[in-house]
């Protein structure tokens, strides 16, 4: 079992590496990106067997424990069987 935890700023929170993305994606020819947010992407491998509900909680308590910071970044994931 797999689980895929994306981390990015909140909304509020300027992003300065985002717009340096977007403003060199402009100077290369990409004019068609209006904006960019970067983040980070982790792949947590979970032992098997573990019941779908436990593993939720357990993603969830590490995102928010662990991978984030709660004051300025935001996470979802994805868990696959």
């Amino acid at each position: 079992m797999k689980a895929h935890v994306y981390v990015t700023l909140k909304t509020s929170v300027l992003d300065p590496q985002g717009q340096t993305i977007q403003n060199a994606l402009h100077k290369i020819g990409f004019a068609e990106v209006s904006a960019v947010r970067q983040g980070k992407f982790f792949e947590l491998s979970l032992v098997d067997g573990l019941a779908p509900d436990v593993a939720r909680a357990l993603v969830e308590r590490i995102a928010r424990e662990v991978l984030t910071n709660p004051v300025i970044e935001e996470y979802t994931y994805h868990i696959e069987e």
